[in-house]
This record gives C-alpha cells, structure tokens and sequence, in this order.
C-alpha cells in the first residue's frame, strides 16, 4: 500500500513553495513521523514528515513554485524494515560509491556537498574520519589552506620582461565568492520593506529616555517575578506597556491607511495587537502579540519567550505572524546604537529600541549637575501622510515619561 505525501498548505493565500531537497535517499526505509525535508514559503517554513514506516519513493526531488498539494513523494508500507545486517551492508556499500565517486577517498555525504560547493578536490584530502573518511572539518580545513597554495603556484614571470617590474605580492586570505539561493522568506521581507518605502512618506524621529528605575526596579524584583512566573522580567514588557499606553492616547498611530484617491479611508483600531520584530538565520518575523493592552507584564514576557524560541526553530504559524497595528523592534539586543526602522505595512509607525549606554547627562535630582547615567536612544519612524510631527514626538515623549518614571504604569 502506499501513503502519498503530499506539499500542505503553510496558510491562507500561499499556493507555491520551495523544496530545498530530501533528507533521505530515494528507496530508504523510513520510520512514522521521521523528517524527510524542508518547504518554504514566503512566510514560514515547514517540515516535512513521514506520514507512515515504509520505503521512500521521491517522485519530485526539489524545485521552486511547487503548488500546493502536489505529490511529491510516498511511501510503500509494504516494504519491510531492513535488518541490522541488510543495514550494515548498504552502509558499506554508501561508502564504496563515495569513494568510487572520489578516486577511492570515503567521503561523507556532508563533506562531498561541501566540497563540490568550494570546489575542492577530495582525493587531495586526508580525512581524520572513521577509517580515513573525509568529514565536513576536513574539506573546510583544505579550503583555508589552498589560498596559500594557489599564490604558491602562480607562474614566474617572463625573462622577456624588464627586470626592474616589481611583481604585485600575493593577496593575503581568502578570495572565494559564493552565492546561495534567496529563500522565499526574505525574498518577501524584501518585497515588503522596498514596498514600505516606496509608498509611505517616511519619517523618523528620536528622543532619549534614562533607564536608571527600569533597571533597579527589574534588578529589585526578577528574582522574585522569575519564581512567580517562571520567566526573566526584560525591557521589553515595560516599552510594550508603554507602548500601549501611548497608542491609545495617540490613535492615530495605531491607524491603516485604507484605500487609494478619493476613496481614502483611516482604519483606527480599539485595540493593540503589537508585533515584536525577532531576528532568525533565515531573516525577521514579526510575531504578534494579540490585545497587548490586556496582557500583564508577565503575559507579555511569556510571550515572547516562547515567539523566540519557536521562531529559531522555524515553528512560527502564518498567522501568528499576519496583522498587527505597531511594531517594536529591539536592535539593542544587538549593539545597535541608534536606526532609522522601517514601517512594517500597513501599519503606519514603529518603535525602535537601541543599547543602553552610560552618558553625561543632567542629573534630575540635583539641577546643573552633571552625571553618568543609562542611557538609550529611542526612534520612531512614521508615515507623514497620516502621523503629524506633533503627534509622533508627543508619542515618543509620553513613552519616554513612562519609562523614566515607571510607577506611572500602574495609571496607564
């Protein structure tokens, strides 16, 4: 009997995807629920599993603009699980056909993919494997050293030349170029943020705020929170509920333009759904925190937490990361010190956070004195045609008293 395995739909409006490739070799006994690949669309990416224990027969080995439900393989769960011996004897004979393939040289699956990436010659290589296999470290170790070799090797010049030309001394380090395929992910990130720009008149402005009782308010009560709660207190629960507070008293913020001409709308929303910007290998999601202004501090962190988690491991849904009507993006956790963000469509502004940094300042509580104080510059960039001046820097200064004075949150 066999089980088609078939390309599922990662969300609402998607109907093509990306296969990268197979994790395992056409004709391979396959276990329930064992990964076999990788799908991408220009949202998320999905795994792939065995829907039952069988044999693997690939039907489509991998491609772009796949449609949705296509078959692309399946699995005869009439072919029986191979013994340990049977299993022993495919694997020695994997790597007599990786030798084969590589004048003699075992060589690991990984390795050979590394390899042909680089262009390195395998049977140069001396592998520190199991039995003088050749490992993935091998092939990058040889690739480090045959820049060295390549200068090593380069011809003499002519005697025919005049003796007086100074030869151009070799380039120190590498010089190798590579290109990868753009992943349907950042291909839209792409799109989005080019479209952003194009279509909204795009403004930034800054302020600064002192972090000083953020700080001791988070060093006098995490142990306690973290006991409570089961999770950090961080910054951000305290720039979400500000944020929320300053989208409610400036409306016009958390707004969509809608329509074009003379059909022209504002779309103001009554409540906060705040999407968190979260860095990943395979580029930026904006996870959406849903009515932020009903979430507690440790509702907010609770939430995060676990948007970070599942977005390294590319377990984020479609629409987990779909709608929101602001955004904050912390370029802090990464040293940034100050940035321009860019809007995140259609929504019309974006908060950016940055590293807190000790500068000279004028201390509050002595007038005329100069102090060290914790530091961090904030911007908001807006689009003009809906956010005044006015109101985007009345904005940023209403987060900026909260957060400098946060006993103010518990009236926000």
């Amino acid at each position: 009997m066999a089980v088609d395995i078939t390309i599922p739909s990662p969300g609402e409006s998607i109907t093509e995807v990306s296969l990268s490739g197979w994790l395992k070799d056409d004709g391979a006994y396959v276990e329930k629920d064992e990964l076999l690949a990788e799908i991408e669309s220009d949202k998320a990416t999905l795994e792939l599993r065995a829907p039952a224990a069988g044999a693997l027969k690939i039907v489509t080995k991998k491609g772009d603009g796949i449609k949705v439900g296509t078959v692309v393989a399946a699995i005869d769960t009439a072919g029986a699980k191979p013994s340990s011996s049977a299993a022993a004897t495919a694997v020695a004979a994997s790597g007599a056909s990786a030798g084969a393939s590589s004048g003699g040289t075992k060589v690991s699956g990984v390795a050979k993919k590394v390899a042909a990436e680089k262009g390195v010659d395998i049977a140069a290589i001396a592998g520190t494997g199991p039995s003088g296999r050749v490992m993935k470290d091998d092939v990058l170790a040889a690739t480090t050293a045959s820049t060295p070799a390549a200068a090593a090797a380069a011809p003499a010049p002519s005697s025919t030349e005049p003796k007086v030309r100074v030869a151009a001394a070799p380039v120190a380090g590498s010089r190798s170029v590579r290109r990868e395929k753009m992943t349907k992910l950042r291909q839209k990130i792409a799109e989005r943020l080019v479209h952003a720009q194009h279509t909204a008149a795009m403004l930034t402005t800054f302020n600064e705020c002192d972090m000083t009782e953020v700080m001791r308010l988070r060093t006098e009560h995490k142990d306690a929170f973290e006991k409570r709660f089961g999770v950090g207190l961080g910054f951000m629960s305290f720039f979400v509920k500000a944020a929320v507070s300053a989208l409610q008293k400036y409306p016009r913020v958390n707004a969509y333009i809608v329509g074009q001409g003379a059909d022209t709308e504002i779309e103001y929303h009554d409540y906060s759904d705040i999407a968190v910007a979260v860095g990943t290998e395979k580029g930026l999601v904006v996870p959406v925190l849903r009515n932020a202004e009903a979430l507690s501090f440790a509702g907010v962190e609770s939430a995060i937490k676990d948007f970070a988690l599942r977005a390294k491991d590319g377990k984020l849904t479609v629409d987990e990361m779909t709608g929101g009507t602001f955004t904050i993006s912390n370029g802090g956790v990464y040293g940034s010190l100050m940035s321009t963000p860019i809007l995140n469509p259609p929504q019309s502004a974006i908060l950016g956070m940055h590293a807190i940094k000790k500068r000279a300042v004028e201390d509050p509580k002595n007038p005329g004195q100069v102090a060290l104080r914790p530091m961090m510059y904030l911007a908001l960039s807006y689009d003009h045609r809906i956010i005044d001046g006015a109101e985007a820097v009345g904005f940023l200064v209403h987060i900026k008293d909260l957060i400098e004075k946060p006993e103010r949150l518990l009236f926000a």
